[in-house]
């Protein structure tokens, strides 16, 4: 089975811009969109919702419901628009989320979840996955976590992502519901261990190469979040020491193949603060990361940002820091 690495899917930051943003550092890493709901994709503006521009990358759309015959519908729709797999979120703690009956509250109710999951599966010919917690409140232990996943495998799920904190619904925050709950990576080797044949991804506080070399000796995969949303070139590492890719772009390569996709986005009413967002981290932990976020700040992250100061992009790029973008 080939090892993977991924980019987990973050509400308000895995959008379709981000996504092809990530896809111009890393032709090996696996992308995520944000959750979107299955009754959104039935009735709301598809094309604004799922269109993407297609890169070479495989992308998964993560969905959200928990009503059977909505998201057998919605698996219906994604089909056309480019997606390579379609995972549901079983993980979400927040409130809002629980609300409405998506994400990790869905994991008291295995039978209804296997429900979905059999619906979603039957009315699509893409492969379903799971993205899940090892537990909720005081529910933590092995042999929960395996029923659940073999109830979902049972079911027609064909990938397993667990995080391995458990969610704790009534007490926490989302945010602290991210770092609160101890992560227990042991758990989810265990997990892999008794599903040998399955497709097992971790998920959870993973920062370093070292980290993601340790974890691919016992699991299928790993799955990143914001250490790689708040410092985006953290995937050329990964490109060159995981993947062992030894032409891997600069930070001004990645800003060059940008500009024509900026041009285009804007040209047709994207407001230009919805793609740069994403690129404030581009030079985190380097010498000319204050100036980079400031001249975003100034220019090109503010609601009604001048579309002429789209090129003057590289301009800047090489004032913030010459020497770095030959590395």
């Amino acid at each position: 089975m080939i090892k993977t690495v991924s980019v987990a899917p973050m509400m308000d930051c895995t959008d379709k811009h981000e996504i092809y943003f990530l896809s111009l550092i890393s032709k090996n890493i696996h992308l995520y969109t944000e959750m979107i709901v299955a009754n959104a994709i039935i009735r709301g503006d598809r094309n604004k919702l799922l269109s993407f521009k297609k890169i070479s990358n495989p992308v998964t759309l993560q969905i959200a419901g928990s009503d059977p015959n909505e998201l057998a519908e919605a698996c219906k729709i994604v089909e056309d628009f480019g997606y390579k797999e379609i995972n549901l979120n079983l993980g979400c703690p927040s409130k809002k989320v629980q609300k409405n009956k998506f994400g990790a509250c869905l994991m008291q109710e295995p039978n209804l979840v296997a429900k979905c999951i059999e619906t979603m599966s039957k009315s699509s010919n893409l492969p379903i996955s799971i993205k899940t917690r090892i537990g909720y409140n005081e529910v933590e232990d092995f042999n929960f976590l395996k029923s659940f996943v073999q109830t979902t495998k049972d079911s027609g799920a064909q990938k397993f992502i667990i995080h391995a904190r458990k969610a704790l619904l009534k007490r926490l925050t989302t945010k602290e519901n991210l770092n609160i709950p101890p992560l227990k990576y042991d758990i989810v080797y265990k997990l892999k261990n008794h599903f040998k044949d399955d497709e097992i991804i971790i998920n959870g506080g993973i920062k370093t190469i070292e980290d993601i070399n340790n974890h691919l000796l016992k699991v299928d995969g790993v799955m990143i979040g914001r250490a790689i949303y708040h410092s985006p070139y953290f995937l050329a590492d990964i490109e060159k020491k995981v993947f062992n890719n030894k032409n891997v772009p600069t930070r001004s390569d990645v800003m060059k193949n940008l500009i024509p996709y900026i041009q285009k986005e804007t040209a047709k009413g994207v407001q230009l603060n919805h793609i740069m967002r994403h690129t404030v981290g581009l030079f985190h932990g380097q010498n000319g990361s204050k100036i980079w976020k400031q001249y975003l700040s100034k220019n090109m992250c503010i609601r009604d940002a001048d579309l002429e100061k789209v090129n003057h992009i590289m301009d800047q790029v090489r004032k913030t820091d010459p020497i770095i973008l030959e590395r």
